[in-house]
């Protein structure tokens, strides 16, 4: 009983971390005028979080487990998948819909594990992804901000002068924002499967598969954003609050990272603990965006409500019905 409270506390963890880390990078990128800027301070937030600190912890305290090949390259790989779901999460949001489908079946074939999907566990799981994609079309809209008058006479004089090129410039926008969405959806519907590899292989510890995504992330969000500065001609600036904002981001990002790795560790699964985060991400997402927009109650429909409830229903059946796994053996000697 206590295993299973424990694994329901790390996933709370994540879900709220990556639930909160969206609106947060949002802001980030905003404030910097840079979406490779932001990514960068992500990277940097996963260097400090998930390669000194734990790396410190190792070399004082130590931990059960082991380095082994194995476990690093599917942990650097796990580290890979988060890196690019979360330069996804940067050019578009809206990604925790399809998340569990991807999870689910990719688990299912690395484990050839098809038989351990039974009915309850699947219409659990389309219950989470209904109510996540519920939440996020109809999740209240904050009130947009009213351009000052000579502005909005020149965007409305630009719109008339150039129809073709505005419409042109959306569909590059939606296919961009589709793109992303794909990248992002496919990279953290494989990130459980793949951690939980990495970690099985290092007999269950839980620092050393952190370091590895932090290594990952360094590389991928730190090294190549920056190669990427000057040739992509970006104008962006590094603002103060910027690197506060996008910092905060990254810190949730890597926070998130360790309670998925606890929660495999107190006997979970990526059957049951990714389809229950990603299905609470986009409600803690939801209401975090509302409250940093100031957004009025009043605009909340029922048919948001609505996903909620269904959301933590789907939840609920996933948990009780997902398969088992026992925590991994302790290493001896």
């Amino acid at each position: 009983m206590i295993q299973f409270v424990s694994m329901l506390a790390a996933i709370a963890l994540t879900a709220l971390c990556w639930g909160v880390y969206g609106p947060v990078l949002h802001i980030g990128s905003g404030q910097l005028g840079s979406a490779l800027r932001a990514f960068m301070c992500v990277g940097l937030a996963y260097f400090g979080i998930a390669i000194v600190v734990p790396s410190a912890i190792l070399a004082r305290a130590g931990e059960k487990g082991s380095w082994t090949r194995t476990g690093i390259l599917w942990s650097l790989v796990a580290g890979v998948a988060g890196a690019l779901g979360a330069l996804g999460v940067i050019l578009a949001l809206r990604v925790f819909g399809g998340a569990p489908v991807v999870n689910t079946l990719l688990n299912a074939t690395m484990n050839k594990a098809f038989d351990q999907l039974k009915a309850p566990f699947l219409a659990g799981l389309i219950l989470v992804i209904t109510g996540a994609a519920t939440v996020l079309v109809f999740k209240p809209q904050a009130a947009p901000h009213a351009a000052p008058a000579p502005a909005a006479a020149a965007a409305d004089a630009q719109a008339t002068a150039a129809p073709a090129k505005t419409v042109e410039k959306k569909a590059e926008n939606v296919l961009g924002v589709l793109l992303s969405a794909a990248m992002a959806m496919l990279s953290w519907g494989a990130y459980g499967p793949v951690l939980h590899k990495g970690q099985t292989a290092m007999a269950g510890s839980r620092l050393r598969p952190l370091i590895c995504i932090g290594v990952s992330y360094f590389l991928i969000a730190v090294l190549v954003p920056l190669a990427l500065l000057g040739p992509t001609g970006d104008t962006g600036t590094w603002h103060p609050g910027g690197l506060v904002w996008s910092l905060a981001a990254g810190s949730l990002g890597a926070l998130g990272a360790l309670g998925t790795i606890l929660a495999f560790a107190c006997g979970g699964k990526p059957f049951t603990v990714m389809p229950v985060v990603f299905g609470c991400a986009p409600v803690i997402n939801t209401f975090t965006t509302l409250a940093l927009a100031e957004t009025k109650p009043d605009s909340v429909s029922p048919v948001f409500l609505a996903g909620l409830l269904v959301v933590a229903a789907g939840a609920a059946t996933v948990l009780a019905f997902g398969p088992r796994a026992h925590a991994p053996a302790k290493a001896h000697g």
